[in-house]
């Protein structure tokens, strides 16, 4: 074989090779990063939803704290009267102590439920829009893939879209 023919052999090997890996990387997807957290942490929306359920949670949180001082008062002044109070006396206070523990006891878990329950839903509704943010974000820069860059070990900074999924998502 001539060298011309093993150099055009060689040549079109090369070529082939080169346009097998063109087309495989043509096939594999547009990979993003986006750092959830920071865009949630840095997010106006998400410092408005918490003030609303602050505001909304005031009045409860005020109320169970005036009642959990009221019980303190309560055990203080036992301690103090105890020694000179009947059994009958001792029986009933310590009764009341217990009930109005028991009562206070129900409001705090009720209210924790409560406060978790609308911090469940207004995250869910945050988290929806994100999402939404992200999909359209990743559809018109073609992304085939959007990862949390909490869970990717090394990328490469023009392929992290988080200022602007923080910026779609606030305006």
């Amino acid at each position: 074989m001539s060298i011309v023919k093993k150099v055009g052999v060689l040549v079109s090997a090369l070529l082939l090779t080169a346009g097998i890996e063109a087309a495989q990387a043509a096939d594999m997807p547009r990979i993003a990063v986006v750092n959830v957290q920071q865009v949630l942490q840095q997010s106006t929306r998400v410092a408005e939803v918490s003030k609303k359920l602050e505001g909304q949670f005031k009045d409860r949180q005020a109320k169970i704290g005036d009642e959990q001082k009221t019980l303190q008062a309560e055990l203080d002044k036992f301690k103090k009267e105890s020694p000179t109070m009947s059994q009958k006396d001792k029986d009933n206070m310590q009764k009341k102590i217990a009930d109005d523990r028991a009562e206070l006891v129900k409001k705090v878990v009720a209210y924790q439920q409560d406060l978790q329950k609308e911090q469940n839903q207004a995250m869910q509704g945050i988290l929806n829009s994100l999402n939404s943010v992200v999909s359209d974000i990743a559809k018109k820069d073609n992304y085939g893939l959007v990862l949390d860059s909490q869970a990717v070990i090394f990328s490469i900074d023009n392929n992290d879209i988080t200022k602007d999924v923080a910026k779609k998502f606030n305006g």
